[in-house]
């Protein structure tokens, strides 16, 4: 089922057979390096654990372009705790995103501007999201620039939020209100 599409990206559910596709991407080192760290390879039992295994409430997809499979997105309703620790109010309806795309053949030509303008349009209008955040690593400036520019705003710095490759790394909050 594709949920929702910007020009020739896609976003569809993910499906049992996307698992090698995940394993393919979340093995090669230079993914890696941005998503899950370099010395967490996942093979198919892993990806199964972390993509198939207790996922009620996230929304998992592929992202394709041309109709070809390029990476992974996710979308969840923040959990009342992250909301209280956030001081978001009762009531907002926060929705949280984390994507990569897999082939790195497709960074730097847009395509992650394209996801990110599809996924706040779905987001807001088919989901009825007031806010929708993201914590990337604060060293990723390059995700952090393709955020900002689809308005996005770093709202808090989270100090050794995320083990990443030995060492906790700090993270950005950054939100989209609508």
């Amino acid at each position: 089922m594709i949920l929702f599409q910007n020009g020739q990206l896609r976003v569809r559910l993910l499906e049992d057979e996307d698992a090698d596709l995940l394993v393919k991407w979340l093995s090669d080192p230079v993914v890696l390096e941005y998503y899950e760290g370099r010395d967490n390879p996942h093979d198919r039992a892993l990806v199964q654990e972390h993509f198939y295994e207790d996922r009620e409430g996230i929304t998992s997809c592929i992202i394709e372009y041309d109709n070809q499979p390029i990476g992974y997105i996710q979308m969840y309703t923040i959990d009342d705790e992250e909301r209280e620790i956030n001081g978001y109010a009762a009531g907002t309806r926060v929705f949280g995103m984390d994507q990569f795309i897999g082939e790195s053949t497709f960074w730097n030509r847009g395509v992650g501007t394209l996801l990110i303008q599809g996924a706040i349009e779905y987001l807001i209008h088919k989901r009825d999201a007031d806010k929708i955040v993201m914590d990337p690593q604060a060293w990723n400036t390059r995700a952090i620039h393709v955020y900002e520019k689809n308005g996005f705003v770093k709202k808090k710095l989270m100090e050794k939020k995320e083990w990443h490759e030995g060492e906790y790394r700090d993270c950005w909050l950054v939100e989209y209100s609508k």
